[in-house]
C-alpha cells in the first residue's frame, strides 16, 4: 500500500494545531459580581468587550402631569485590552436615554458620555494575605467631569472568592456644584462549578455636596448574583432590594434609587 508521506504529515500538524486550540484554556476575564471588580486583569494583548445594562422601575411624571411608572435604564459598552500582564486599559460608551414624553424624570447615575481607566495589580494572586489592585478612571458626560479611585481587595478561602473594593468618586458639574460620591462594594462568589457561580453582593451609593448634605442616598443595595461562563462569553447577573427601604424614591427628588435594582452584563473575550 502507497502512503503519501507528505499530505499524513500535513494532516497530523493540522490535527495538533486544531486539539492545541480547543485545550487552550480561555483567556476572558469574568466579573462574577456586576458591582464588584476583581484582582485579575486581562494578559497582555488580550481584548474583552463588556455590554452592560442597568434597570430599575421608577414613578415619574407622564407629560399631562400625571404620575405613571416606567422602567428606567441605563447601558454601558465596556472595551478592555491588557497593555501588560498586570496592567489593563478600560474604554467606555455610556447612555441613559430620557423618554421625552416623561417630565421630571431622575437622571441615572452614569449619564451619556464616555469613560477612561487604568486598573494594575500588585502580586501574583495568592501570594499575598489579600490579592491587591487599584484602579483609576476618568468620566466625561453631559452634566459633569468625574474623577474616580478604587482599591480592589481580593481573597479566596476555599471554593469562594471574596471581593471588595474601596469606591470614591470626585465629581464637578457644569452647572458649578461639587460633590463627593461614596460606592462601596462588597460580595462573595461560590466557585464550586465553572460553568454557574452563584453569590451574594452589596453596594452603597452616597452623593454628599459640597456645604451641604447629602443630595442622593446612602442608598444600601443587597442581592443574589448568578455568572454563566461559556469559554470566552459569559453572563453575569444581579438582583439587588434596596435595604433602607423598599419605596419609590419621592416624584421630581431627582433621586434614581428604586427600591429594587437590576444589572446584566454580558462580556465577549477577543
Amino acid at each position: 500500500m502507497r502512503i503519501d508521506l507528505s499530505r499524513t504529515v500535513v494532516t497530523a500538524l493540522v490535527t495538533a494545531a486544531a486539539l492545541g486550540a480547543a485545550s487552550r484554556p480561555a483567556q476572558a476575564n469574568p466579573r462574577p459580581l456586576p458591582y464588584t471588580y476583581i484582582y485579575e486583569t486581562l494578559p497582555a494583548g488580550e481584548a474583552e468587550v463588556e455590554l452592560y445594562t442597568d434597570l430599575t422601575p421608577l414613578e415619574v411624571v407622564d407629560a399631562n402631569g400625571s404620575p405613571t411608572k416606567i422602567l428606567a435604564f441605563q447601558f454601558q459598552t465596556e472595551i478592555e485590552y491588557g497593555l501588560t500582564d498586570r496592567l489593563e486599559l478600560g474604554l467606555y460608551l455610556t447612555l441613559a436615554p430620557m423618554d421625552p414624553s416623561v417630565m421630571f424624570a431622575p437622571n441615572m447615575p452614569d449619564g451619556t458620555g464616555v469613560k477612561q481607566r487604568l486598573r494594575y495589580r500588585f502580586g501574583d494572586a495568592g501570594r499575598w494575605p489579600i490579592d491587591l489592585a487599584v484602579y483609576g478612571e476618568v468620566t466625561e458626560n453631559q452634566r459633569e467631569i468625574e474623577l474616580e479611585g478604587k482599591v480592589i481587595l481580593q481573597r479566596r478561602l476555599g471554593p469562594f472568592r471574596i471581593a471588595a473594593n474601596a469606591w470614591a468618586e470626585r465629581e464637578f458639574y457644569f452647572s458649578g456644584a461639587r460633590e463627593w460620591v461614596l460606592n462601596p462594594t462588597a460580595g462573595v462568589v461560590l466557585e464550586k462549578w465553572i460553568t454557574a457561580q452563584p453569590g451574594i453582593e452589596y453596594w452603597m451609593h452616597g452623593e454628599h455636596a459640597d456645604g451641604g448634605g447629602w443630595v442622593v442616598g446612602p442608598e444600601h443595595y443587597l442581592g443574589p448574583t448568578l455568572i454563566l461562563q461559556f469559554g470566552k462569553i459569559w453572563w453575569s447577573n444581579g438582583f439587588y432590594f434596596r435595604l433602607n427601604g423598599l419605596t419609590t424614591p419621592a416624584i421630581g427628588s431627582g433621586d434614581p434609587y428604586g427600591a429594587v435594582w437590576a444589572r446584566t452584563i454580558v462580556g465577549i473575550n477577543f
